[in-house]
């Protein structure tokens, strides 16, 4: 995919220690990396190279130790105080006690928005990611993956620029995790907003990116910078395309020199 590059996230020589009693744990090594405004990108690599970190950062939840990050020309913190970006996380996080239409609307409701406002964006949300009728269910009455949907519901109420996905797919089965790969990226073609997407899955990341930063293992450096040139949009199909064995292919090759 050919974007003109407008940077919403850039990294510069950005470097993560985490401090311990014993020692410092180097976890993200002089980083640099640049984003582009609309893409959907994944950070790519085995576990512990420091991709969540990444991610967290890119958050304003850590601070790196040497390095800057800019957000849409702001720091991570301004960013995240003009609610520039939505999270999903490994697991939904949701209340039990809750309906799904209270869980889906409860940044608004800490934002004050009236109950009237709140339930009209529910049913806009549930209709978007395909769980119209189920707003008055409670979370334990939904599947693993219709739970992780309620929190992209919940992660897009507030209507970021920029969506932050740590392996939000990882503990669920490969049938529910490829439908909702197909359904992400309908998502994120009524959005638009700027995605960055955690995996250690080669696969899952080929077919949801624009590019992929492949990060080695730890401590987590940038080894390579892989763009995706599979048409959109992109459906099961695709998978069956000698084109897209070919990256997986060559992403996984990539793994063997870092």
């Amino acid at each position: 995919m050919t974007l003109t590059m407008v940077p919403e996230i850039e990294l510069n020589d950005v470097t993560m220690k985490y401090r311990t009693a014993a020692s410092d744990v180097l976890a993200v090594d002089h980083v640099s990396l640049n984003i582009g405004k609309g893409e959907f990108v994944s950070l790519l690599g085995p576990s512990g190279c420091g991709k969540t970190t990444l991610l967290r950062l890119m958050a304003d939840l850590l601070a790196p130790s040497d390095g800057t990050l800019k957000i849409a020309g702001r720091s991570a913190k301004e960013a995240r105080l003009a609610r520039k970006y939505g999270i999903v996380f490994q697991s939904p996080v949701l209340y039990d006690w809750r309906k799904v239409k209270h869980n889906i609307t409860l940044p608004l409701e800490m934002m004050g928005v009236s109950k009237a406002a709140r339930m009209q964006k529910a049913e806009v949300l549930l209709d978007l990611v395909g769980l119209s009728g189920f707003g008055d269910k409670y979370p334990w009455q939904l599947s693993g993956g219709m739970q992780q949907r309620v929190a992209i519901a919940r992660a897009l109420s507030i209507e970021p620029e920029i969506l932050l996905m740590d392996e939000p797919f990882s503990a669920l089965d490969e049938f529910s995790r490829e439908y909702l790969n197909e359904e992400l990226l309908r998502i994120w073609s009524n959005v638009k907003s700027t995605v960055v997407f955690v995996t250690h899955s080669i696969p899952e990341a080929v077919f949801l990116s624009d590019r992929i930063f492949v990060l080695s293992p730890h401590p987590g450096r940038l080894s390579a910078v892989v763009d995706i040139p599979l048409p959109r949009p992109r459906t099961k199909e695709l998978r069956n395309h000698p084109d897209y064995f070919k990256l997986i292919a060559d992403i996984r090759d990539r793994f063997e020199g870092v």
